[in-house]
């Protein structure tokens, strides 16, 4: 499904916020969970192209593939933040 710059906006920002409440500490605001939704989009739609699986389309299933993205993602800054 072809998504204009305000859907991929809107996409980011639930798929950001749904992930930074499932990870702890990943809150980071409302710009940052927009970008990290965001480059979510593009990691969990690159591991479902890399895995063969397909999430559906629509709104709802480019959320879930943001969101797996996202968490991914925040899990990785978490790590990086430690050190």
């Amino acid at each position: 499904m072809e998504h204009g710059l305000i859907a991929w906006l809107i996409i980011g920002c639930v798929a950001g916020w749904l992930a930074s409440v499932l990870v702890a500490g990943g809150g980071f605001g409302v710009i940052i969970d927009i970008v990290v939704g965001i480059v979510g989009a593009f990691i969990g739609g690159w591991l479902s192209g890399a895995l063969h699986i397909s999430l559906g389309g629509g709104w709802i299933g480019s959320i879930i593939t943001a969101f797996i993205g996202a968490v991914i993602l925040l899990f990785v800054i978490r790590l990086f933040r430690r050190r």
